[in-house]
C-alpha cells in the first residue's frame, strides 16, 4: 500500500514446548521468515502456526482472548519477560516492530508451581479463581439500586480503588517474581473492596481467607522486591500490597477473638 512504513524482518524463536505437567519439556527452534513489523506478537505465533499446519506439523499452543488488553489471557514470558519488556502492556499489545531482523526470542510460559503447564505455552490458571471464590466478591443483598449519592466515597479512596479494581488476574505478577508470589493480585483484590463501603461487611473474613488460600495454592512469600508490580500490565501500585498486610492483620485479630 503507498505510504506503508511496514517492513518484514526474520527471526529465531526458541519457544518451550511440553504435553503436559508431567512432560519434562524442552525449547524447539524455528524460523520465523518474512515477519511484518505491524504484526502483533500473537499475530506472528498464528501465521507462525499455519505454516507449521501447512507442513503436517503440530502447532505451538497458546492462550489468547479478546486481544485488547482487557482479559489477560495472552500470559507469555518474552526475552524473560512477562508480557514482553513494553511497560504497562499485555503479549497482545506487544507489536513485531519492537524486534530487530535476525534477533533470537525467546518464549516461555508464565512459570509457578501454582501455575501448572497444561500444554506448550498455556498454563493453568484457575489458582486465581479459586482466591477469589474464598472472598473476593460482595455477597450482602443490596436490594434496588441507589442513588449514587446515598454511599459517598471520597476522591482518594474512589481513585484508589478504581485503580486497583483495573487488576485483570493475568499472572505477570507472579511470574515476575522469583519467589512466584501472587501478593500484587490477591492485595489488589482486597484493597479494592476493603476502600469501598461495600465491601466493609465482610471485610476481616475476606483478607483473612483471601491470604490463606494464597498460601495453600503453593503460591510464595513476597519480599518486596518490586518485579510484579514493574511487569504489571495495569501497573498496580505496592501500596495495595501494605493494605492487604493491614487488612490480614485486622482480619486474623477478629478470628482470634
Amino acid at each position: 500500500m503507498a505510504g506503508s512504513s511496514a517492513q518484514s524482518i526474520n527471526l529465531k524463536l526458541k519457544v518451550w514446548q511440553q504435553r503436559g505437567p508431567k512432560d519434562k519439556g524442552q525449547f524447539l527452534e524455528y524460523d520465523a521468515k518474512n515477519v511484518s513489523t505491524e504484526m502483533s506478537f500473537l499475530e506472528m505465533l498464528d501465521v507462525m502456526n499455519e505454516d507449521l499446519v501447512k507442513q503436517g506439523k503440530e502447532p505451538i499452543e497458546f492462550d489468547h482472548d479478546c486481544r485488547e488488553g482487557i482479559c489477560g489471557m495472552c500470559s507469555l514470558v518474552i526475552n524473560g519477560s512477562a508480557h514482553g519488556k513494553d511497560q504497562a502492556i499485555t503479549t497482545c499489545q506487544l507489536h513485531m516492530r519492537r524486534f530487530k531482523d535476525g534477533e533470537t526470542v525467546t518464549i516461555e510460559p508464565f512459570r509457578a508451581k501454582a501455575f501448572p503447564v497444561i500444554k506448550d505455552l498455556v498454563v493453568d490458571r484457575s489458582a486465581f479463581d479459586r482466591i477469589i471464590q474464598t472472598g473476593g466478591f460482595v455477597s450482602v443483598s443490596t436490594g434496588a439500586a441507589q442513588d449514587a449519592n446515598n454511599l459517598p466515597v471520597g476522591k482518594e479512596k474512589s481513585d484508589r480503588a478504581f485503580e486497583a479494581a483495573t487488576c485483570i488476574g493475568c499472572g505477570a505478577c507472579v511470574a515476575a517474581c522469583p519467589n512466584a508470589s501472587a501478593s500484587l493480585f490477591v492485595s489488589a483484590k482486597i484493597a479494592h473492596l476493603a476502600l469501598l463501603p461495600q465491601g466493609e461487611v465482610e471485610r476481616e473474613q475476606r483478607a483473612y481467607g483471601m491470604v490463606h488460600k494464597m498460601d495453600e495454592e503453593g503460591f510464595g512469600s513476597c519480599t518486596n522486591i518490586g518485579a510484579c508490580s514493574a511487569s504489571c500490565p495495569k501497573e498496580i501500585s505496592l501500596e495495595n500490597i501494605a493494605i492487604m498486610n493491614r487488612e490480614f492483620l485486622r482480619g486474623s485479630l477478629t478470628h482470634r477473638k
